[in-house]
């Protein structure tokens, strides 16, 4: 018998990677199903990155790379950060890891000590909490609900930090609510942090440049450059260059806190891909031509899923300013009954009730937050609407 260790008993297996499995069981029994589960980018990485993969191999960059990644991809961050972000960091302040989520992991398993705690607005990308938790730290999760646009006030957060905060979590776009925050909602939060010089901050803006009805991109660094110095920016590839398969991920930050995470990322899988570094210098450095047409797919994607959604009674949805996720809140279904006679009890019942109408979604509770659900629009167009047509008929009939 294996006893497990406490660790990894304290976490479990990501609920989208679950969700995503059990749609693909059903669908290969046959089942027709629209799998509305998993965030990735449906178009192909463009022709240009893979093309600097093929040169990179016939060239013979197939080998070991430094721990904290390629001096030419930690160059192209660098550059990038400055033109796109307006954002100056040192070679030395950019480590890169197999993607956006072990730059988060090394993080906090360089920082964290047993009962230490990250502040963690719900809803969340799963990740979070479960990083915390794995390395000994405790997730203060602060419900943020579509009341209050799925944004943490600064009254919350002053009121959430404690002697034992070690760090704060702010995700934006974001995932799963797809809401942006604005100017001056970052100011005011960055007003509180200012009053707590021993709170670490996290900025996941990887969906930075996903975003509708032409909104601008503004960081936290943007409106408080003072808070540099204990913040550390998370990016990758994945998202924007459609690129999650070759798992690169960068963090820009503190040179001392790069420093202990590069020495985590030396002792659980040494440097990324030699292959995928050269695919991502060649992203960064190659321009942002492809993007609005890609931009705008989501945007239709939205509005078309948008206006069927919003007619059920029972589905509250707020308009997603970027990201491309829907995040439904479903506490109106509760309490109905299915054709069959069954009762709708919980958001669970729900999901289960959509994958049998054809429709795989993620539950709420994945994100923090119940009762509700997460539909990805990262697919095509004809599929978004035939899946919402499909939950505006399974909900009709119910009573």
């Amino acid at each position: 018998m294996v006893t497990l260790s406490k660790r990894v008993q304290s976490v479990s297996l990501s609920a989208n990677a679950a969700a995503r499995q059990l749609t693909r069981q059903l669908k290969e029994q046959g089942v027709d199903i629209i799998d509305l589960t998993t965030g990735e980018p449906d178009f192909d990485t463009p022709a240009h990155i893979r093309h600097a993969a093929v040169v990179a191999m016939e060239a013979g960059e197939t080998r070991y790379t430094p721990t904290n990644g390629t001096t030419p991809l930690r160059s192209a961050v660098k550059d990038k950060l400055a033109r796109e972000n307006n954002l100056t960091y040192e070679l030395a302040q950019i480590a890169i890891a197999n993607g956006a989520k072990q730059i988060i992991f090394n993080a906090f398993a360089a920082t964290l000590n047993e009962g230490d705690e990250v502040i963690i607005p719900a809803p969340y990308w799963p990740t979070f909490p479960d990083s915390v938790r794995f390395n000994g730290g405790e997730a203060v999760v602060v419900a943020c609900p579509l009341a209050q646009q799925y944004k943490l006030r600064p009254q919350q957060l002053a009121e959430a930090i404690t002697p034992k905060t070690r760090w704060m979590v702010l995700n934006t776009p974001g995932n799963p609510s797809g809401m942006v925050y604005q100017r001056d909602e970052l100011i005011a939060l960055a007003a509180v942090l200012r009053d707590h010089p021993n709170v670490l901050i996290m900025l996941d803006e990887l969906y930075e440049h996903i975003l509708f009805d032409e909104r601008q991109h503004v960081s936290l660094l943007h409106v408080a450059p003072d808070l540099a110095a204990r913040t550390l920016l998370v990016g990758g590839v994945s998202k924007t260059y459609a690129m999650t398969g070759w798992r690169i991920g960068f963090g820009a930050g503190p040179q001392q806190l790069i420093d202990a995470m590069t020495v985590v990322q030396s002792q659980n899988s040494s440097g990324a891909s030699a292959v995928s570094q050269a695919a991502a210098v060649a992203a960064l450095n190659g321009g942002l031509a492809f993007l609005p047409a890609q931009r705008n797919a989501y945007q239709q994607r939205r509005d078309a899923i948008m206006a069927l959604l919003s007619q059920i009674e029972g589905i509250e949805v707020l308009n997603p300013e970027g990201a491309f996720f829907i995040f439904c809140r479903c506490a109106g279904l509760l309490g109905k009954t299915r054709p069959d006679g069954k009762p709708l009890s919980s958001e669970q019942d729900v999901l289960n009730y959509l994958l049998e109408q054809g429709v795989s979604g993620v539950a709420g509770a994945a994100y923090g937050l119940s009762p509700y659900f997460r539909l990805s629009i990262a697919t095509d167009i004809e599929s978004v609407i035939r899946a919402g047509h499909r939950v505006v008929h399974a909900c009709a009939a119910l009573r």
